[in-house]
């Protein structure tokens, strides 16, 4: 083995000696640059994952590791109750099962409007297209906090020219109810829709009109060209915005808060845990008006409900993750 690895290294310098010292050089350069490409990545990764990794470390911790120094990232008193306190708080069961229900329903309602939205936007010529379009560039840009008020407004005292007050004499509150969100999302101002109807957009205009035409003189009509044809082609796009929206959705506290009420959602009740927790732990103890709780304590559960709530995401992705990946790496080759 030595006296291979001897011709080998004979060979380099030999190389490298007829080279003029530049396949050194060379070397040298491709492995600084690995090197540094290495480190580059580790210290990313390390920003990312150390916080969730903190979190799940202080999550199992009982209250007495908390405060003690000696305890840094191994729990010493390893406990499960922190989740069972947080679930309890959180109600995690009905909170999960609603906030799955409302962002598939609402991934989906999103998706499938942005697409039309897009593909006309890429393929189509209609007036004031431009300006339409500009429309849509500043519902990226313009944050939705910045039309709160006309929202709340809007679905607080809702009409369609004024025929609900003609009628019942009154407008229709429509607030503690999902119904706005629907409505929001299905004419394309609902979270992020501006960034879909983007992304579907670039990814149709780079699609040759080829095979469009082709379709066209087989006989197939717009619709049929658009379901066969066009749709088939856009499923890495279609899966990335719909983890997107199912995502984001998913850790929405925005429209959620606006508009949905008492709807029990692990964004808006994961808010409300620290607030909760003194009272929730009196009435475990049989105290009416709740105990006081350390603030090292009330960290500890936080932690532990954002954990509780990434969880699906994070298994989620672990089954998507090809898909996913596909998709980002087809719609970066076409964009």
């Amino acid at each position: 083995m030595s006296k291979v690895n001897t011709g080998k290294y004979s060979n380099f310098w030999e190389r490298n000696r007829k080279s003029g010292g530049y396949l050194l050089r060379k070397t040298g350069l491709e492995w600084g640059i690995s090197i540094c490409r290495f480190v580059m990545l580790f210290g990313l990764c390390f920003l990312i994952l150390q916080p969730i990794f903190n979190k799940i470390s202080v999550s199992f911790m009982s209250e007495d590791d908390l405060y003690n120094p000696i305890v840094v990232s191994i729990p010493q008193n390893f406990t499960t109750d922190n989740y069972k306190l947080a679930a309890g708080i959180m109600k995690y069961s009905q909170g999960l099962l609603n906030t799955f229900t409302i962002s598939l329903t609402i991934a989906l309602v999103q998706i499938a409007v942005c697409t039309l939205v897009g593909y006309g936007f890429a393929r189509f010529k209609f007036p004031f297209k431009n300006f339409w379009f500009a429309c849509v560039i500043l519902v990226i840009l313009i944050p939705p906090q910045t039309i709160s008020s006309s929202l709340y407004l809007n679905f607080r005292f809702f009409d369609i020219f004024g025929l609900f007050k003609l009628i019942t004499g009154s407008a229709v509150n429509m607030r503690g109810s999902v119904l706005p969100y629907y409505l929001l999302s299905i004419t394309c101002m609902g979270l992020k829709n501006g960034l879909y109807i983007y992304m579907i957009r670039q990814f149709f205009r780079n699609i040759p009109k080829e095979l469009e035409e082709a379709a066209y003189v087989d006989g197939c009509g717009t619709l049929k060209t658009f379901f066969r044809i066009m749709l088939p082609d856009a499923k890495p796009i279609l899966t990335s915005c719909f983890l997107f929206a199912f995502v984001w959705q998913w850790t929405d506290g925005f429209y959620s808060g606006m508009f949905l009420g008492t709807t029990q959602l692990l964004s808006t009740s994961l808010t409300q845990v620290v607030d909760n927790l003194g009272v929730y732990i009196g009435r475990e103890l049989g105290v009416a008006q709740g105990t006081q709780v350390s603030q090292a304590l009330a960290n500890c559960i936080l932690s532990t409900g954002v954990l509780m709530i990434i969880v699906p995401l994070i298994i989620l992705y672990l089954f998507a993750q090809k898909g996913f990946v596909e998709s980002l790496s087809s719609s970066g080759i076409k964009m």
